[in-house]
C-alpha cells in the first residue's frame, strides 16, 4: 500500500505538469521536492547528487543557510519598491558588484535573457551615439552554437533549429560567425557598422564546448582595434564556475584594454534563490541609458540586491574559486579514465566544475537506443542527476561547495553507470 502511495505521488506530479503546463521542456522523470548543499531529494525521499545545479545557478549549494537567513529577513522587511524610488539596498549592491568584478557601473535586471537584451540595446545605442553608426544600421556579431536565451531577439541570433522553428519573423541586425575562429571575427569586424561582439567564453548549451585558451584574449584585442564592444556572456560560466571569478579573464587582470567592455551576469548571482541578473560596463558605455530608455519593475529590488550581496560574499568566504580549480582537475582526470577504458566514451572537456562527457550513441542488441538520455536515466537510478544535450553529451556541473569526498562518490556513480551502460 505504501509503495503504491509513493509511486502515485511521483506520477501525480508528472501528470499534473503534463496536463496543465506547457510542454516546452523534456524533464528527466524525477520529481524534486527539497535540496540542501550538493543534494536534492525527490517526493519519494530518495537522495541524489545534483550535478546540474540548475544550469549553474546554484553554485553556492541548495538552500545555503546564509542565503535562507537573508531572504527571510529581507522578506519581512521589504521585497519590492520598483525604480520609481530609491531603495536602501540597491546602492550597496551596485557598489559590491562593481568592486568585485572591476567595472565602473552596473545595470540590474532579473533574468539572464533580460540582461542579454539589455546589453544588446546598450551596444546599439552606444554604436549610434559614440561610434557614429548610421541610424538602424548597427550590427552585433555572434557565434554559431550560441545560447543566450529564448526571447525573439535572442533566438534571432541562434543557429539552433528548435529555437527558431515557427517563431519568425526574426529581429535583424545580427551576423553569425564560427566560434573559436579569430580570422572569421576579424573579417566580420571590418564592417564599420558592427557595434559589438557577443560571445560565451565556453558554450555551455552546445555541450561545454571549450575554445582555445587564448580565444577570448585575441577576440578582445580584435574588438579593441576596431572600436567594437566585446560583450562577454558569463551567465553560466561566471561567479567561480570555471575556477575563476569570470571565465573570460584572469582574476588578477585589471587592465581595461584586456578586459571585456561589457559583462553579463545572472544565475549564481543570487545563489539560486531568486532571479537576479546584471550588466556591467564602464561609464562611457553605460551612460547611453537615460531615464525612460530602459527599465524593469523588479530590476534592482531589495530582495534580489540583498541576496546577490550575500551570494558573492559566500563565494569569497568559502574559497569556492580555489575549490573549483582543484576539484575540476580531479574530476576531468577521473573522467579521462573512462575515456581510456570505454570505446564509446569519446571525450571529456571543460574548465573548473563545468564539464561534459561526450559519448557515442549506439543501438542495443534489442534495437533500443543507447544515447546520453539513457545514460542519464542510469545515473538517476544510481543517485546522481545530470542532463543530456544534443543526444551525445552529458553536462556535469555540481554546486561549487562540493567536497573532494563527495566528488569522488559522484565519480564512482558515473563509473558504475557507464559500466552498466556498456
Amino acid at each position: 500500500m505504501q509503495e503504491t502511495s509513493i509511486r502515485s505521488k511521483t506520477q501525480r506530479a508528472i501528470e499534473l505538469e503534463e496536463r496543465f503546463g506547457a510542454h516546452n521542456y523534456h524533464p528527466l522523470p524525477v520529481v524534486l521536492d527539497s535540496g540542501l548543499g550538493v543534494f536534492v531529494w525527490d517526493v519519494e525521499g530518495k537522495r541524489y547528487y545534483d550535478l546540474l545545479s540548475a544550469y549553474s545557478a546554484v553554485n553556492q549549494g541548495h538552500c545555503h543557510p546564509r542565503l535562507v537567513k537573508v531572504m527571510q529577513e529581507q522578506a519581512a522587511r521589504m521585497t519590492l519598491t520598483s525604480r520609481a524610488f530609491y531603495n536602501s539596498v540597491l546602492g550597496d549592491y551596485a557598489r559590491v558588484v562593481c568592486e568585485t568584478f572591476g567595472y565602473e557601473k552596473m545595470l540590474p535586471m532579473n533574468t539572464g535573457a533580460e540582461a542579454v537584451e539589455t546589453a544588446v540595446k546598450m551596444a546599439r545605442k552606444w554604436g549610434y551615439e559614440k561610434k557614429g553608426i548610421p541610424r538602424d544600421q548597427a550590427k552585433v556579431v555572434v557565434c554559431e552554437g550560441n545560447f543566450h536565451g529564448r526571447t525573439i531577439s535572442i533566438i534571432s541570433m541562434s543557429t539552433d533549429p528548435d529555437s527558431q522553428g515557427g517563431f519568425g519573423p526574426f529581429t535583424p541586425g545580427f551576423e553569425v560567425i564560427a566560434y573559436d575562429d579569430i580570422p572569421a571575427l576579424e573579417k566580420a569586424l571590418e564592417d564599420p557598422n558592427v557595434c559589438a561582439f557577443l560571445v560565451e567564453p565556453i558554450q555551455g548549451e552546445k555541450g561545454v564546448y571549450t575554445p582555445a585558451d587564448d580565444y577570448v584574449e585575441k577576440a578582445i584585442a580584435a574588438c579593441k582595434k576596431r572600436n567594437v564592444l566585446f560583450i562577454c556572456d558569463e551567465i553560466q560560466t561566471g561567479i567561480a564556475r570555471t575556477g575563476r571569478l569570470l571565465c573570460g579573464i584572469a582574476d588578477e587582470e585589471r587592465d581595461p584594454a584586456k578586459r571585456p567592455d561589457v559583462v553579463i551576469l545572472a544565475k549564481a548571482l543570487s545563489g539560486g534563490m531568486y532571479p537576479v541578473s546584471a550588466v556591467l560596463s564602464r561609464h562611457e558605455v553605460m551612460d547611453v541609458f537615460t531615464p525612460g530608455t530602459h527599465g524593469s519593475t523588479y530590476g534592482g529590488n531589495p530582495m534580489g540586491a540583498k541576496l546577490a550581496i550575500e551570494a558573492l560574499a559566500i563565494v569569497k568566504d568559502e574559497g569556492l574559486i580555489a575549490n573549483t580549480q582543484r576539484l575540476g582537475k580531479i574530476f576531468r582526470a577521473e573522467m579521462q579514465k573512462l575515456v581510456d577504458q570505454y570505446d564509446f566514451v569519446k571525450l571529456v572537456r571543460g574548465k573548473g566544475l563545468l564539464n561534459a562527457l561526450v559519448i557515442e550513441p549506439r543501438t542495443a542488441a534489442d534495437g533500443s537506443p543507447k544515447t546520453a538520455w539513457e545514460l542519464c536515466l542510469l545515473l538517476r537510478d544510481n543517485g546522481l542527476l545530470a542532463k543530456p544535450t544534443h543526444g551525445d553529451i552529458i553536462r556535469f556541473a555540481p554546486p561549487l561547495v562540493i567536497t573532494e569526498e563527495q566528488l569522488m562518490e559522484c565519480v564512482n556513480i558515473i563509473a558504475l553507470s557507464v559500466r552498466q551502460f556498456a
